[in-house]
């Protein structure tokens, strides 16, 4: 006699569906229990798992995706700037950064700081001496003020703040970052790398009630990335409140979205513990969602403070000194952080912009692989500039290459990058058709909020496929050749980067056994014309099961 199907909760029917599984790439419905998939197939087979209690939502022939993921975001950071900040975008010019500073600073207590962001690379490399500060100072009324770059690796901060910060004129640089000054020895405001730590500690000790800030900026991360469809991301560099809270949200049955940590091993651009404090904290905030699952490295800084660690030197085209950047790490020390990996079973984000530390993190890995054999998951971010004699290495080594395609197409950030890093460098830039077509997994994030003001998936994903920015009003493309299709660009955000972070099991693609975490699109993203494929939206998102945004929820 024939089995009885099992009952569903919910089936959707009517779709056109691509599942991102190699072996059944299209389906026309989903059957769901329990927040999985109970069945993927054909509708009139999956109707029979219906019954009178079963929700059935059709689709009249829209195209639905597994829910995306996200392989490289700042949750904490992205939601206080959704929720809390002065929004710059990165092409503000100057005049109008300025303005809306004004305009902010009018809104506030006379001792009250200003935090906002993005402020683009090139006017950050405007401000070159102290009337820059000076003018930051007038616009904000003298309040303390901190500005983060579209790398949020720098800072821009007024009088008020260095003074706060403890910083004057004799101050020396932090280790690991720098005081900007002018030619003349005076403070520009600006700071690179760690020396942006201590603006922060700054700000941060002006906060009446911290973890309630922190809480509200990562539930409103989460609310920002369900809108565009991300039911699962990488939390590419986690301290130990954010995490808390995190795992706070899940506790209470609010987290729409799986996370997995990356713990800084060492002093980081946030507060609070690193290395093996924040690892020994963090046994106790894994949860279903929350999984504190990596450690993230930081081997070099951004290239466009000649900080990113490169093979060959920098172009000197306003006589600075030669300089091939900075690596943080050596080889013997990088290759004790991969065998400490091995040992607690951690993963590892490293952070490696240059063609040199690129290198260094696969000399490393190679080594310690070579006496242990294959071991935790390794990503490389952002796989910016790539010798093209390590390209093979990546899959030899089962490296994944953690892509950014919001900071690549032509734009604000290249062109700052176009003034230090050599041109052929450039132009062989973000090498993904070469590291698909190697067999390495190539796996996509949005940096948010990084380059970018919305974490939005889709610009990211039709600049993979177009190699140029969909802004018309930013011709060119970049590395051309390098393009990708828009399976592979969707897989990139879907499949890839849950096999990266460990969710591979779990989430990426539509199978039964797997959650049900899908998203239904306003358009054929495999149709359209790929110049249009950065306006995609969603639709509806759901995770594991539940409907958890739809077009008709104001923007986030």
């Amino acid at each position: 006699m024939p089995t009885t199907p099992s009952p569903c909760d919910l089936l959707v029917t009517g779709a056109r569906i691509w599942t991102a599984d190699p072996d059944r790439p299209w389906a026309e419905a989903l059957a769901v229990r329990d927040g999985v998939l109970l069945a993927v197939g054909a509708a009139d087979e999956l109707a029979r798992h219906a019954h009178p209690g079963t929700e059935v939502h059709d689709l009249a022939g829209a195209l639905v995706v597994p829910g995306l993921v996200d392989g490289h975001v700042h949750l904490n950071l992205a939601g206080a700037q959704a929720a809390f900040e002065l929004p710059l975008l990165p092409t503000d010019q100057l005049p109008d950064v300025l303005a809306k500073v004004r305009a902010w600073a009018a809104e506030l207590g006379p001792e009250e700081w200003v935090v906002g962001g993005i402020l683009g690379s090139t006017v950050l490399g405007q401000l070159t001496d102290e009337s820059h500060r000076l003018a930051l100072d007038e616009a904000s009324g003298g309040r303390p003020v901190l500005i983060r770059d579209d790398t949020m690796h720098n800072r821009w901060v007024s009088s008020r703040a260095l003074e706060l910060m403890g910083v004057g004129p004799d101050t020396p640089d932090e280790e690991g970052g720098r005081f900007v000054r002018d030619g003349a020895g005076r403070l520009t405001g600006v700071l690179h790398e760690l020396a942006s730590a201590r603006a922060e500690s700054a700000f941060a000790a002006s906060v009446p009630d911290m973890t309630a800030r922190i809480r509200e900026a990562v539930a409103t991360a989460v609310r920002v990335m369900n809108s565009y469809g991300i039911t699962s991301a990488q939390e590419a560099a986690t301290m130990g409140a954010p995490l808390a809270a995190l795992r706070d949200l899940e506790v209470r049955g609010e987290l729409t979205m799986r996370v997995v940590a990356s713990m800084p091993v060492r002093p980081f651009l946030e507060e609070g513990p690193v290395g093996a404090d924040l690892i020994a904290r963090s046994r106790d905030l894994t949860g279903d969602l929350v999984r504190p699952d990596f450690v993230k490295v930081v081997l070099d800084g951004v290239p466009m403070t000649r900080t990113t660690a490169l093979l060959e030197p920098y172009l000197c085209r306003h006589g600075e000194p030669g300089t091939t950047g900075e690596l943080y790490y050596t080889l013997d020390d990088l290759v004790a952080e991969v065998e400490r990996c091995h040992d607690l079973g951690l993963g590892a984000k490293f952070h490696a912009t240059g063609d040199a530390s690129v290198r260094l993190v696969l000399d490393a890995v190679e080594q310690v692989q070579a006496r242990r054999g294959p071991g935790p998951r390794f990503q490389i971010a952002h796989t910016e500039y790539v010798h093209p004699d390590d390209l093979p290495r990546f899959a030899a080594l089962g490296v994944v290459a953690d892509a950014s395609p919001h900071l690549w197409f032509p734009g604000v950030i290249q062109d700052s990058i176009a003034e230090h890093v050599p041109e052929h460098v450039v132009a062989a830039s973000w090498p993904f058709r070469d590291l698909v077509d190697s067999g390495a997994v190539v796996a996509a994030g949005s940096d948010w909020p990084c380059a970018a003001p919305t974490p939005d998936p889709w610009t990211g994903l039709g600049a993979m496929v177009t190699r140029a920015n969909p802004d018309p009003a930013v011709p060119g493309t970049l590395n051309p050749a390098q393009a990708l299709t828009v399976e592979e660009a969707l897989t990139a955000f879907t499949a890839h980067p849950a096999q990266a972070m460990g969710l591979g099991d779990v989430t990426g693609r539509l199978t039964a056994g797997r959650a049900a975490d899908f998203v239904v699109l306003d358009r054929d993203v495999f149709a359209v014309d790929p110049g249009e494929l950065h306006a995609t939206r969603v639709l509806r998102t759901y995770f594991a099961g539940r409907l958890v945004h739809t077009a008709e929820q104001p923007p986030a």
